[in-house]
């Protein structure tokens, strides 16, 4: 089979199409004829030689793919070869064939093109774990979404407004301030020209925010702090501006706050097994009833990966750019 290589480590000139033999499923495991692949921040760093890759991912990029399934391994119940999936991989992604667990693989939703599906497993497990489950955001409260027009970003706006929560979100430009607006934020903040934080308290009467959910991290970090409500929850799903930053821990303390962090990759296959269902269970229908929708931007043949990092590496796509096999 073909896959796309990134070695030596470097800029996006270095991914390369090589041949690999098609792996086997082991026990518990899915082989799927990947259709698309999604790009992820991930990626660009693993290609970088930047990235802790955990012990037992393949030497390929790419977390999520959908595709068929062309056969499973003993043990496995719920797909057949024929059914119609996308998965969350922990690497391999960037091939003509990929191996996933069998939980972590999930039906294609109604509604969305098998192309499309390829860029939901990793953004949407990420939103769901830490915005909706660890984060516990409820109906009526406000939650501020750092990055709003990243993958996760529109994952992120699309489901808190879904269930019922007043929705802050960041932008670089008025251009995709505005595409916010349109996946659902109620308050599209241009960071270029608007303090977020004033922005957030004086729609709040002051108030503050709920949940912050940062992709940022760096300088960031003390403001975020500082602009929850008491009871608030900060969650760290990146640190793309720095891991050091100066915080007054007054405010936790005074204000009951929760602070965490959270990376999905390392996960067990039963945690992220368990993700996916309630995806299935919570997400999928509101693909299928319209309430929500994938956000692709940009789709690249695997021979132009080199072009779709470069896309990524330039900030100017509004949600997922794909890896069409």
């Amino acid at each position: 089979m073909n896959v796309i290589t990134a070695q030596p480590s470097g800029g996006p000139d270095v991914l390369r199409i090589a041949r690999r033999p098609v792996p086997s499923p082991g026990p518990g495991e899915v082989l799927i004829k990947v259709h698309a692949a999604g790009v992820n921040g991930a990626d660009l760093r693993e290609r970088e030689g930047k990235y802790p890759v955990p012990p037992g991912a393949p030497d390929i990029m790419g977390l999520e793919v959908s595709g068929e399934v062309v056969s499973t391994g003993s043990g496995c119940t719920r797909f057949a070869a024929g059914d119609r999936v996308c998965a969350l991989l922990i690497g391999g992604g960037y091939a003509e064939y990929a191996l996933a667990p069998e939980g972590q693989c999930m039906p294609v939703p109604d509604g969305v093109s098998l192309s499309d599906a390829a860029g939901l497993p990793e953004v949407y497990c990420t939103v769901w774990t830490n915005m909706m489950d660890r984060c516990a955001l409820q109906a009526g409260e406000t939650v501020l979404i750092q990055g709003g027009t990243s993958g996760i970003g529109c994952a992120a706006i699309q489901i808190a407004r879904a269930h019922g929560a007043t929705v802050f979100a960041t932008a670089r430009n008025d251009e995709k301030c505005a595409a916010m607006q349109t996946l659902g934020a109620h308050h599209p903040i241009n960071y270029k020209d608007t303090d977020f934080a004033e922005a957030c308290r004086a729609a709040t009467d002051g108030r503050g925010v709920d949940v912050v959910i940062d992709i940022i991290g760096g300088d960031y970090l003390p403001k975020e702090v500082e602009l929850l409500a008491h009871g608030g929850r900060l969650m760290i799903i990146n640190l793309r501006g720095g891991k050091l930053a100066e915080v007054d821990f007054g405010h936790v303390h005074a204000r009951h706050l929760t602070i965490t962090g959270a990376r999905l990759r390392p996960r067990s296959i039963a945690e992220k097994s368990a993700i996916c269902r309630a995806l299935e269970a919570n997400v999928w229908p509101l693909f299928a009833d319209g309430t929500i929708s994938p956000v692709t931007y940009a789709a690249f043949p695997f021979a132009e990966a080199g072009e779709a990092h470069r896309l990524m590496e330039s900030s100017r796509h509004i949600g997922k750019i794909i890896l069409t096999a």
